[in-house]
């Protein structure tokens, strides 16, 4: 048996995100309620790449934490807009970078509990610098290491961000294994 919705309810919602309650019969034919966010957006992240293998991250105070994080460069991308022209507007916004080649390396869901964000990853490469132009609520401190040094950094529990952390990883995993 699979999930069946039998009614839903709105509990909080606003520009970026809705706040769900569903009452669903479950697999086992019980009956119960089944709360969700539903994005408004995709995610965007970019491992901004360069011909020495150096990768950019993005480091912030993160409110919902209390924390700092280090983080590949990322954003919201409209439903109605497409990701790459998201993506390429938040490396430029959050690094000053420009790429002129991009690739797509993978689409995952960060929290598919309880949540039906999509989060698509680009690799941006041909890389040309320029100046951050940080939106108001941000407040990035910029950092340019070599791709190893990021990845170790997820091995150390240094880098928690799930999109970053599966992003490195499967870039690692293709590039730093396909070393000349």
């Amino acid at each position: 048996m699979s999930w069946k919705k039998l009614g839903s309810r709105t509990v909080y919602e606003n520009d970026w995100m809705q706040v769900c309650e569903d009452h669903v019969v479950n697999p086992g034919g019980g009956e119960n309620q089944y709360g969700y966010v539903h994005f408004k957006n995709r995610a965007v992240a970019i491992i901004p790449l360069d011909q020495d293998r150096n990768v950019w991250l993005v480091g912030q105070q993160r409110y919902t934490l209390g924390a700092w994080s280090w983080e590949l460069p990322m954003g919201g991308a409209p439903l109605d807009e497409a990701p790459l022209k998201a993506a390429k507007r938040e490396l430029m916004e959050e690094t000053g970078l420009r790429a002129t080649t991009w690739t797509e390396i993978m689409r995952l869901h960060p929290s598919n509990s309880i949540t039906d964000e999509v989060g698509i990853v680009y690799l941006a490469e041909d890389l040309t610098a320029g100046e951050p132009q940080f939106e108001e609520t941000e407040d990035l401190e910029i950092r340019k290491l070599p791709l190893q040094d990021a990845v170790a950094m997820v091995a150390a529990g240094e880098i928690t961000d799930a999109i970053s952390v599966a992003a490195l990883l499967r870039i690692a995993a293709i590039k730093i294994t396909s070393s000349p």
